[in-house]
């Protein structure tokens, strides 16, 4: 006798080995010990930049008896957000298009509940980030895994795309810049998904809306550029969280822009909301979002990103391993020496080296690793690198 709905098995077994990965208690207590370098995840290693701290603290002082009221849409928060994306894409985003969010793990699971039936097919692109399936699922829906094209830097397969759409078809995800490729996809390639969308949306009659996943569109190389996909496709929804810009993935913030044209906006709006409401109110803390007005001007260390990935990327290349370097995100994927990644991932680790196993992103026969890694783990990092493949040869 079970004590899960079959929903939530549903859900578990659309995690996958992520489910036993992330609850694995010796591997946090492993990450823990002082002398572990750790690339697995996006967490900082470093303090908080005081800038930050102070803002929230501003933001945490009452200006009125309802400065920790209910907190829905703050306006000083969607007025500042909807200026900074009009500044940043030329687009004529309002406070009106801007919906809070407690991160980007409630913007997509709201959004998917907005437009998604039990039923409903849901495309995303692999390797995908770990829990896309995930929310599919919990939204009622079937996901449908499209492969990106990794003869063309990880760019999307469009071809693919187009053979997976049925009239079954409500949504696709994309993200970009892309976790774990780092790959921004470019315009040409957009404007041709949009017409391709556009095309099967009425091929089919029925809207196939396009969740755009930015959490990192802020994380941008030098010598790239990023356009947002909703620029392209109207029916769209800008999901952002500023969990990666800020390096604060403990500070649940985030939101949903709908672009400013978007022909369904005005239908959405009321149920965006009720969406947030009814999926545990999912709307950010009062105090984070009295500081959006000044988080929205911060952003990430580029130039230290920068110099890490330059370093680890041309180190491991030096040391005989393949590197992708990334156009944005902080991460990189490199190709395991072994054909078992998880295998020489245990390798890396009797060297204090922690990464994140392909396995757990749908890239069997690699690994990823967050340049979030502080100065100090790098360099204490580079020479085990070299061992680990020295030991894999």
């Amino acid at each position: 006798m079970g004590a899960l709905s079959k929903q939530m098995e549903a859900v578990v077994a659309a995690l996958g080995n992520f489910a036993t990965f992330g609850t694995d208690d010796s591997l946090w207590e492993a990450l823990r010990r002082p002398e572990a370098c750790d690339f697995m995840f996006g967490n900082p290693h470093e303090r908080a930049p005081q800038a930050y701290v102070d803002a929230l603290v501003r933001g945490a002082q009452p200006t009125g008896k309802d400065h920790y009221a209910y907190t829905q849409d703050l306006p000083q928060a969607t007025t500042a957000i909807a200026a900074g994306l009009a500044d940043r894409f030329g687009l004529g985003f309002g406070a009106q298009d801007i919906h809070m969010t407690n991160g980007n793990f409630a913007g997509l699971a709201v959004a998917l509940r907005t437009v998604v039936d039990v039923g409903d097919e849901v495309i995303f692109v692999s390797p995908p980030w770990f829990f896309y399936e995930t929310l599919i699922v919990a939204a009622g829906a079937t996901p449908v895994r499209v492969y990106a094209d990794r003869d063309r830097s990880f760019d999307l397969d469009l071809e693919a795309i187009e053979a997976a759409i049925t009239p079954r078809t409500r949504a696709i995800i994309v993200n970009s810049p892309h976790n774990p490729s780092g790959r921004i996809y470019g315009p040409a390639l957009l404007t041709e998904l949009a017409t391709l969308l556009e095309t099967s949306s009425a091929g089919n009659d029925r809207r196939i809306f396009l969740l755009s996943d930015e959490a990192y569109n802020r994380i941008v190389f030098e010598g790239h550029t990023f356009t947002t996909p909703v620029a392209y496709y109207p029916h769209s929804f800008l999901l952002y969280t500023y969990a990666k810009t800020l390096l604060a993935p403990g500070s649940r913030l985030g939101y949903i822009a709908t672009p400013p044209g978007m022909p369904e906006a005005e239908e959405l709006r009321l149920g965006l909301q009720i969406g947030q409401i009814t999926y545990g109110w999912a709307y950010p803390v009062s105090l984070l979002q009295h500081a959006v007005p000044e988080l929205e001007a911060m952003t990430v260390d580029m130039p230290t990103l920068q110099r890490r990935r330059d370093l680890l990327v041309s180190t491991l290349r030096e040391q005989g391993y393949e590197a992708v370097e990334p156009e944005g995100t902080f991460y990189i994927i490199v190709r395991s020496p072994l054909a078992d990644d998880e295998r020489f991932c245990e390798v890396l680790r009797e060297h204090d080296v922690f990464v994140l196993p392909g396995a757990m992103f749908e890239m069997p026969g690699w690994f990823r690793i967050s340049v979030t890694a502080n100065d100090t783990m790098v360099e204490r990092a580079l020479p085990g690198f070299g061992k680990a493949i020295q030991e894999a040869r």
